[in-house]
Order: C-alpha cells, then sequence, then structure tokens
C-alpha cells in the first residue's frame, strides 16, 4: 500500500465531511478504496416519467454513500433496479451520484434464482433469524448454501477486476459475504481486507446450528480487520473461533492469527452525518413537506407518537402496538388525546416470516383503532410505503415522541436520525435495550420491548414529560450524536486499517 504511514488526524474530536477529506488527502494518497455490498447505493428504475434515479431512505447504503463522496474509489454492489442495465456501461459501471458523481458504482448481475437461493434463502432465512434474538426460526439447505458461495465468488472476481492487480483497501459490508473475505485473499494477498458485520453476532451456542459454520468462519478469518458494532459481538465472535476452528485467539488484544495471518477483531459503532440531518430538518423542502402529514393524519392529536421501520420481525411493531392497547387501558382520559403514525417499508416480501409479520401488524391495526378509535380520532395510522429522507425528517418534526424498539438490532440508526432532526431539542425517544444504539443514547426512555407493561408506562413518561427533562434529555441525545458521526467510524476502521498497512510494511 502506499499511504503515507504517519496519521495526521487526531479521532478526538468532531469528524465532518471536511475532516474526513483532510484526513484522507494527508493520508490515503495512492490508495485504492473498494466498498463492497449487497445493496446499491442508487438504483435506476423505470416510471411513468422515464428512468429515475433513486436512493435508499435510510439503512447501510444512505450511511456509506458520504463516506464514498468523501473518499472516491469504487463501490460493488447487486444491480437490482429494473433500469440499471440500460444506464451502466459495458462492465456495469456508472458515476454517482448523478448530481455531482464523486465515485463509481460497479453493478454485479445476479439471475433470479441466484438471488432467491443467496439473499432471500441463506442470508435471509437463514444468517438474519440466526443472529437476531426474535425467536424465529432460521432455515438452512446445502442448494441456499452453495448459491452463497457462488455468489460471494462472483463479487470476488468483480473487485479483483476493480483493482486490476493493483493495491486496495477492500472494506465489505455485511452478512451476504462471510465467504468472499478468504476468496479475496488467497486470489490476491496484496489487498488489505476489512468486514464490518451489520447485525449482531450469536453468541457460540446460538451459531451450533448453522451447519457450515467452519467454513463461515474460516472465510471471515480472511479479513485483516473485522468490525462489529458492540464489544459484546467481538467477544462472541472470538468464542466461536476459539470453539469451532483451529485457530490462535488472543483475547487481550482481540486477535486471531490461524494459518500464520492475523485477523483484528474491533468495535466500531456507526452512525450519521448529523450535521447534514440537523440543517436538513430545518430546511424549506422539510417544512413544505410537513403539511402532507396532517393531511394524512387528518384529525391531530394532543401528542403525536411516530415508529419508522423496515416491515420485519425483528422490530417489534406488533409488541409496540400492543403496548399501545395496554397504554390505553391503563389511562383511558389519553384516548383522543394522543395518537400514533406508524411507517412500515415494505421488506423481503418473498419470504413467508415476512408476510405473517406484515397480516400480523395488519391485524393489531385494525384491532387497535376498532378498540379506541371514535368519531373522527384514530388512533394508529399506518403508513405502508418508502418515503424519502425530506418526508420522514417532517414526520420527524411533526411528533413529539418516536419509538424505537427492536426486539434486537445491531445499531439502528432511526433512533439517531430521529434525534439529528429535533434541532429545537425538544421531543422524547422511546428506545429498546436489545437496540446497539442503546449503548450510546443513553438518555432515551429505555425499554424491554417483550414487556407490554415496560412500553406502555414508557409511552405514559413521554407525555407526561417536563420540558425541561425533555429538553435535558435531547441535548445530551444530540451530543452523544454529534460527537460520533458516520465520518468519526469511517476515520477509526481507515485509521486502523492504515496502522495496519504501516506494520505490514514495516515488517517486510
Amino acid at each position: 500500500m502506499t499511504g503515507t504511514g504517519t496519521l495526521t488526524t487526531p479521532l478526538a474530536k468532531v469528524w465532518t465531511k471536511a475532516d474526513l477529506l483532510d484526513f484522507i488527502g494527508a493520508n490515503m494518497k495512492g490508495v485504492r478504496l473498494i466498498v463492497v455490498s449487497n445493496r446499491e447505493p442508487y438504483s435506476h428504475r423505470h416510471t411513468d416519467s422515464g428512468i429515475q434515479c433513486m436512493q435508499p431512505a435510510s439503512g447501510l447504503a444512505t450511511a456509506l454513500d458520504p463516506v464514498m463522496r468523501a473518499c472516491g474509489g469504487v463501490w460493488v454492489a447487486h444491480g437490482s433496479g429494473n433500469a440499471d442495465r440500460e444506464v451502466s456501461d459495458e462492465h456495469g459501471r456508472i458515476s454517482v451520484p448523478p448530481d455531482d458523481p464523486a465515485y463509481t458504482l460497479r453493478r454485479v448481475w445476479l439471475d433470479k434464482q441466484l438471488e432467491d437461493e443467496y439473499y432471500y434463502g441463506l442470508s435471509n432465512e437463514g444468517l438474519w433469524p440466526l443472529c437476531h434474538i426474535a425467536y424465529h426460526r432460521p432455515r438452512f439447505t446445502q442448494r441456499n448454501w452453495d448459491s452463497y458461495r457462488r455468489a460471494n465468488r462472483i463479487f470476488a472476481d468483480a473487485i479483483l477486476e476493480e483493482a486490476a492487480g493493483e493495491p486496495a483497501f477492500v472494506f465489505i459490508q455485511d452478512y451476504h459475504f462471510g465467504l468472499l473475505p478468504r476468496m479475496l485473499k488467497n486470489d490476491a494477498p496484496n489487498l488489505l481486507v476489512a468486514q464490518f458485520w451489520h447485525i449482531p453476532w450469536p453468541n457460540r451456542e446460538t451459531l451450533r446450528a448453522f451447519p457450515w459454520k467452519e467454513e463461515l468462519l474460516d472465510g471471515m478469518l480472511g479479513n485483516d480487520l473485522l468490525g462489529f458494532h458492540l464489544r459484546y459481538h467481538c467477544a462472541n465472535f472470538l468464542n466461536a473461533v476459539e470453539r469451532e476452528v483451529e485457530a490462535k485467539v488472543d483475547r487481550a488484544h482481540a486477535e486471531i492469527t490461524r494459518g500464520g495471518k492475523s485477523t483484528m477483531v474491533r468495535p466500531f459503532p456507526i452512525s450519521i452525518d448529523f450535521e447534514w440531518h440537523n440543517d436538513a430538518s430545518q430546511g424549506p423542502e422539510v417544512e413544505s413537506a410537513i403539511p402532507a402529514w396532517r393531511q394524512r393524519i387528518g384529525v391531530m392529536p394532543e401528542f403525536l407518537g411516530i415508529g419508522i421501520d423496515r416491515l420485519d420481525y425483528t422490530k417489534g411493531i406488533p409488541e409496540r402496538l400492543r403496548a399501545f392497547d395496554l397504554f390505553f387501558e391503563n389511562n383511558p382520559e389519553y384516548r383522543g388525546r394522543v395518537g400514533f403514525a406508524q411507517v412500515g417499508v415494505p421488506s423481503r416480501m418473498e419470504i413467508g416470516d415476512y408476510q405473517e409479520i406484515n397480516n400480523e401488524i395488519d391485524r393489531e391495526a385494525s384491532r387497535l383503532n376498532e378498540k379506541w378509535g371514535s368519531g373522527d380520532y384514530q388512533p394508529l395510522h399506518f403508513f405502508r410505503g418508502e418515503y424519502s429522507q425530506t418526508q420522514l425528517m417532517a414526520l420527524h418534526r411533526l411528533s413529539n415522541f418516536c419509538m424505537v424498539t427492536p426486539l434486537h438490532d445491531g445499531m439502528n440508526l432511526v433512533a439517531k436520525e430521529y434525534v439529528a432532526s429535533c434541532f429545537d431539542e425538544d421531543g422524547v425517544l422511546i428506545l429498546s435495550s436489545f437496540a446497539g444504539a442503546a449503548q450510546e443514547l443513553t438518555d432515551a426512555l429505555m425499554v424491554n420491548p417483550f414487556s407490554t407493561d415496560e412500553m406502555a408506562n414508557a409511552i405514559l413518561h413521554a407525555v407526561t414529560m417536563t420540558p425541561e427533562e425533555r429538553h435535558r434529555r435531547m441535548r445530551r441525545l444530540r451530543t452523544a450524536i454529534a460527537e460520533n458521526t458516520i465520518y468519526r467510524w469511517a476515520a477509526k476502521i481507515l485509521m486502523t486499517l492504515l496502522r495496519m498497512d504501516s506494520a505490514e510494511s514495516g515488517d517486510s
């Protein structure tokens, strides 16, 4: 690699996009960055008005896009938009963002069967429930595992083509690519490979259910650096390696050595671009989007709570709705005064468990409104669909409290986005203690999402909280996010990689 070898920017500061740009300019001259994810940061789709470029409203792709805008380089991802091929060149490449190109998107093409078996099958019917404590049984088949292996190979070939034999930092995202690191290192030892696993890592007893655990762990140990959100997940991974594969585990330094090569395991809690969210939430576009929400909701309650989630069984939406039922049972005087707007983004509807959770949410929503609605008042407004960042910020602005109550979550950026939108330092965050964000956002109202009573009591606390307490809590929440931005997250990972590269260069 060709970094400077001496890091010039300390981490003990508030990181902005400009800081990350300065850091890259000073420390990463000549270093090629290749990011890898299943979901692409921009997709192209046919609409009634022609081909449109679309960006996900939230999630991993949204979190990493500002980092790539700062770093440049190449992002390798599955081309899933129905117009993606038409706008890409013969190698699947296109410059993004479309309004101000800053990096290259390299699209990888997967046929429908391979996508079904690798993505919906092994990744989301297998690894996803295995890693989340949500009491859904994982499903494993040899066919899906073979497709997972084949999809990882297709991505490996695309990455190697982009690297073109030159040294590069390859930054792999998430659980879709457990075998990819080893494939890359076997074919191109000069690559420096890091992976961030965005979901929890299970304890070693749970991992025993995975039929190909040794191959998966060996694949992940191809990384030079492996990151998780929490130190607890790092410890679970070290325990799993110690039990399942032949390797030396150095717990004191959180380092694993297998076949003469070492893998460093570190916690890197991901975050958002706080400054952008804070500024955008006060902008005219968000202001002009607020009346549309008022119109959708109709009769505005005195207190409006909101939830914004993918329609996933890990997000705890039915449990949340049952908590509202109990809240009204215990506090009937708030009937007509408290309402809730739940945004549900459709997700993985090809999977039976996801169809089932959609049906359960519909049943709970209907029951809640039939039981507690009266006249023009409806306690629950359920909006199924995708909404832009601008629209979601407008809903943040309109609300009095936000419930982020997953049964288990690696981090959950919705909680941070809500807090960043509260520029007036008002609003209440009700947060599951099983979300990774709970480690940082300690001034939220913490709840056990499996306890209906705890959540019902938290709703009462949110609507009765004094202005002084609301402002005090929100100020602290905003400070925590402002100090740990997505740019600081990226800088920590890049600094760690640069130090590793420098150490290796010194050894050679």
